[in-house]
């Protein structure tokens, strides 16, 4: 009798692989996510895990930069907005889309978790994540006194304050979504906030 066909194995899903791993450093940080943590969530061998990601470091590394790199193109998108209201709009609300995207296509937002503390032997994490926020602010910052050159601002608009003021905000959002709070009521918060900034910078 003809021997039955074997079915395929199931394939690596990396991607998948990766959003499980940043979930666990998302709760746990660097130094509290062990190897043993880690194959055990990821379905994987040791050998398999360091065949796919090199080591624990490198696949921290790479989660951190996946997740974390959203954020900056969620600002350089806004702020190529023609409108000032919609630079402030697309910041504060796509954010909010992002930090609440359903469990199984994202960690939660990795700028206020555990990792945002931890740090590897070849990636210090706040200083990157520092370099992020800062490059984030500098291109906010030059929109809003873009916006203040052409008139969208009053001439007495403070660039700086009002930046950190947007900034602030963010960073509200993104604390709140870690603590559970849901999209709805983020989307509610971001949008007062936009309308006061609007408002405000307009009188």
């Amino acid at each position: 009798m003809p021997q039955p066909k074997r079915g395929r194995p199931r394939a690596f899903d990396r991607d998948r692989a990766l959003l499980d791993a940043a979930r666990l450093f998302w709760r746990r940080g660097y130094s509290g996510t062990s190897t043993r943590d880690l194959t055990a969530q990821l379905g994987l061998s040791t050998s398999s895990l360091y065949g796919a990601f090199g080591s624990k470091a490198e696949l921290f590394e790479e989660a951190v930069r996946t997740y974390a790199e959203r954020y900056r193109e969620i600002y350089e998108q806004a702020v190529a907005a023609t409108e000032f209201r919609t630079v402030v709009e697309r910041v504060l609300t796509d954010s909010v889309h992002e930090f609440t995207r359903p469990d199984d296509e994202h960690p939660g937002c990795l700028l206020s978790s555990a990792a945002m503390a931890d740090s590897t032997s070849t990636l210090d994490t706040s200083a990157y994540f520092a370099e992020l926020q800062g490059h984030n602010e500098r291109i906010l910052r030059a929109r809003v006194e873009r916006a203040v050159e052409e008139g969208e601002l009053p001439t007495d608009s403070d660039a700086s304050a009002l930046t950190g003021l947007i900034q602030s905000i963010w960073h509200g959002l993104s604390a709140r979504a870690n603590l559970g709070a849901d999209r709805a009521d983020l989307l509610a918060v971001a949008r007062l906030g936009h309308t006061l900034i609007c408002g405000a910078a307009a009188a």
